[in-house]
Order: C-alpha cells, then sequence, then structure tokens
C-alpha cells in the first residue's frame, strides 16, 4: 500500500501538536482529501480533535500497547479509502515506554510505516540554537526521515528568516513555516488534558481560523508533496489475527456514551462488533433507564468527577444498575466506569457525591496525578477477557484513589505491573459477572481477549 502520509512530531510537550495536526487536516479536508487521522500513544483526548476535524474516526498507533503487527494492521485498514494519513506524536519525538530505546514513541511508529516526520519545534526565545536542536533530532536514531521544520511561537519575520539561515547553513531539513505567537486559537483543557472536543468548543469556525492560520505561515503544498513521498508498505495480508467479523449480532453491549464517560478506543469496540455483538449507547447523565435487551455493559472513562451532581442525581439510571448487577448481568467498569460503581466520589473541594454503591468503598479526587503509564495486566483468576495467566496492555491515567481499597465480598482478579515500577500490585475487582479497574485496557490488538469477552456474555445469556 502507497496511502500519502506525514507524522507531525515535536521536540517536546506543549510546543503546539495537536493544533498543527488540526490545523493541517482542517486544511487537507477543504481541499477536497480524504484525510485519515491517528495519534501515537494511549491518549483518549487528542483524538476527539482529530475525529471532528476529518469527519472519521481517529485510532490510536501505540507500539508498546499493541505491537508492530497490529499497528501495521491497523493503519493499513483505516487508510484504505483515505488519501493522506495525518498522524500525530506523543510528547517529543524520542519519547515513550522507556527511557532506554524508542519502544512506544512516535520515533517507532514513524519508521515502522516508512512515514516523512515534520518537526515541530518552540521558537521563543532562540534563533540559531534552533538548528543545534534540529541537528540532534535528527541524527539521534537511525531509520528516520525528517523533511521539514514548523518553528511554533514565532516572535517576528525577522527571527523567521534567522531561524532559516540557521538551518541551511547547518545542511538541515528546511524550514517549511514559522507561525506567529498567538495566531491559532486556544484549545480548552482540564487536568486530564484538553477538553474533549465537540461542535460546541471546537466549532466550524474555528477550525476554518486553525486552517487559515497555517496556511497563511507554512508551505501546505510542500507538506503534501513530502507526504505523497513516502514509500510504499510491503504488509503481508493476515499478519495480525485480526477476528473475522461474526455475521449475526448474538449479544448485546450497552456503551456508557455522554460528557461523562466517553473513553473509548473505536477499534476496541469495532472488535466486539466483529465478535457478533451489538452495541447500544446510554447515557447515565440523561437516561433513567437502560435500553431494553441489554446482555451486558460496558462503563469506559471519562469525567465522572465533573458531574458528580448529576450523576449522583439521576437514581433511576443509578437503580437501573444496581438492578442489572443483582440480576447477574456481565458488566465491565474502568477509571471513571469504576468510579460510578463505587459508594461514591469526594470531590478536591470536599463534596461528597454518591454513586451506585456496587463496589463497597469510596474515591476521592486528589491534586495531584495519582497515575500515569502503562501497564501489563496478568489475570490471575477466570475473567470476561479469558483465562487466569492471559496477558493483557493497558494504561493508566487518573487523579482519583480508591478510600479502604480491599471491597468485602471481591476478589481481585488482576496482577498488574507498572511500567516504572518494579513490584506488581494486586487489581481488577471481580464478584460475579462484574469485574471493574482502573486500567484502560487496550483488547482489539488481543483478539482472543475480544473474543472471550462477547463468549462470556453469550454464555450468560444462556444460562
Amino acid at each position: 500500500m502507497s496511502c500519502a502520509r506525514i507524522v507531525i512530531a515535536a521536540t517536546g510537550s506543549d510546543v503546539g501538536k495537536t493544533s498543527i495536526a488540526v490545523a493541517l487536516s482542517r486544511s487537507l479536508c477543504r481541499r477536497g482529501l480524504r484525510v485519515q487521522t491517528f495519534k501515537v500513544g494511549p491518549d483518549f483526548l487528542d483524538p476527539t480533535h482529530l475525529a471532528l476535524v476529518s469527519g472519521r474516526p481517529c485510532y490510536n498507533l501505540d507500539g508498546w500497547m499493541c505491537g508492530k503487527d497490529y499497528v501495521l494492521d491497523l493503519f493499513q485498514r483505516k487508510t484504505a479509502d483515505a488519501d493522506i494519513a495525518v498522524i500525530e506524536g506523543v510528547m517529543g519525538l524520542f519519547d515513550g515506554a522507556s527511557p532506554q530505546n524508542s519502544e512506544g514513541s512516535t520515533a517507532e511508529i514513524a519508521r515502522w510505516l516508512k512515514a516523512p516526520v515534520l518537526l515541530v519545534t518552540g521558537a521563543h526565545g532562540v534563533a540559531r540554537s534552533m538548528a543545534a536542536t534540529v541537528k540532534g533530532f535528527t541524527t539521534f536514531e537511525p531509520g528516520l526521515t525528517v523533511v521539514g521544520i514548523i518553528a511554533n511561537h514565532c516572535g517576528s519575520d525577522r527571527q523567521a528568516s534567522w531561524l532559516t539561515a540557521s538551518l541551511v547553513a547547518a545542511s538541515l531539513p528546511p524550514l517549511f513555516g514559522a507561525i506567529p505567537r498567538g495566531a491559532f486559537p486556544d484549545l480548552p483543557s482540564r487536568h486530564l488534558g484538553l477538553v474533549t472536543a465537540n461542535q460546541q468548543n471546537l466549532s466550524a469556525t474555528a477550525l476554518d481560523a486553525f486552517a487559515g492560520a497555517l496556511e497563511q505561515h507554512v508551505r501546505i503544498d510542500e507538506i503534501i508533496r513530502q507526504a505523497q513521498s513516502a514509500p510504499a508498505l510491503h504488509l503481508q495480508e493476515g499478519v495480525t489475527p485480526t477476528a473475522p467479523r461474526v455475521a449475526n449480532s448474538t449479544v448485546t453491549i450497552g456503551i456508557a456514551r455522554d460528557d461523562a464517560f466517553h473513553f473509548y478506543y473505536p477499534d476496541n469496540l469495532e472488535a466486539l462488533q466483529a465478535q457478533g455483538a451489538q452495541l447500544v449507547d446510554f447515557s447515565p447523565l440523561k437516561d433513567r433507564m437502560f435500553p431494553e435487551g441489554l446482555d451486558a455493559v460496558y462503563l469506559g472513562g471519562g469525567y465522572p468527577e465533573e458531574y458528580a451532581e448529576e450523576l449522583s442525581g439521576n437514581t433511576g439510571m443509578l437503580d437501573a444498575l444496581r438492578d442489572f448487577v443483582a440480576r447477574d448481568g456481565a458488566l465491565y467498569a474502568e477509571c471513571g466506569g469504576l468510579i460510578y460503581l463505587s459508594k461514591g466520589i469526594e470531590t478536591r473541594g470536599g463534596a461528597r457525591y454518591s454513586m451506585a454503591g456496587i463496589l463497597p468503598f469510596w474515591t476521592r479526587m486528589n491534586a495531584k496525578c495519582k497515575m500515569l503509564g502503562y501497564v501489563e495486566v496478568t489475570l490471575t483468576a477466570d475473567t470476561l477477557w479469558g483465562r487466569r495467566g492471559g496477558v493483557l496492555r493497558g494504561h493508566e491515567f487518573h487523579y482519583s484513589e480508591i478510600v479502604n481499597p480491599m471491597p468485602a465480598g471481591w476478589k481481585t482478579a488482576y496482577q498488574i505491573l507498572y511500567q516504572r515500577e518494579t513490584a506488581p500490585i494486586q487489581e481488577g475487582f471481580q464478584r460475579g459477572r462484574a469485574l471493574a479497574s482502573y486500567t484502560h485496557l487496550h483488547f482489539a490488538s488481543r483478539p482472543d481477549a475480544a473474543r472471550a469477552f462477547v463468549e462470556f456474555v453469550r454464555k450468560g445469556k444462556a444460562s
């Protein structure tokens, strides 16, 4: 396959990768191109911006969670009908799961995809020193093709000319553009990062402003030319054991989806559908009861802490959830979903709001991040993900914590090894057909796990 593709990488966080990826995607769409977006790493929030811009789901490419075969297979499938792929990196170009190698980094994905790299740098307070930074990034590891530089937060036309000259003098990739400070609209953020994008907080007018700023200061035609220069990828068909789609839906899974719950990898949900699951959305914020005929409920992550009062006040939905579990319905919850299943949440301001009370402990918010990083999960008991001994990968990012974490009547089903720790912990709270954890799993890259989930629901339905 030879889909045109470009990686938007950076020298570090907060230099404008997302703004530039959004602006470029909008500009390409305005030219009539079918744009498929991707995000390197496990993030849920940046992909909402890229999906809104392109009108297509944005997929995560994560080398550590998913592995090379899955990443290549996913890229191949999702770009089959696209004209160009825009791949936003994570943190700095070489930042990932390890301080010693490029595993989980943007550089790893760029090498696997043989994709040209557009390097974004911060221009505030630098001139020739930017050339030294670029030289370091272009020579640090072999196998990468940095085709151009974008200097963001530039102070003046004179500074831009100095940056251009410094790169030319050092025989480095050219400056594709210098974007002045304040050229882009602000992207609102909160404690987990950017606010989830929707048409209210990222309107068509705002998207056009992003594209207009980029088109004024950056050579878009040259970016397209470089993206089209990417060599063909020779991929082996069927390398990844992607599960075949089951013809007839045999189970129905309710997916909590609203402003409070919406952290889902789209390929995770597609993996469940491929195994014969029909997915039905419902809103814990607005709906008073479940949709009819649910065989299982999936409570994903999100911002339940931001909507604690509304969630606590919707007693009809909380009663429906308790009744579903009491009738031994299959239930899976992760991160924000775990908070919703708890007795309640204590906010940073000290307010306490009751929740479902299925998990017999409280949760509370902290001022500082409680956990951020990759995790490897080994099943220590049979679960809806499969038999004891199975291994999955995922990540955690949360400011909340469990108060008195060993719930009576519940057992742990996970042994979790954090990427930056040496001693595993016991987690994954399980009782009957319910399972809850702080870990966001990427199970689409483990087809046996998606198959086990749907089969677990199917067997419970038949019993």
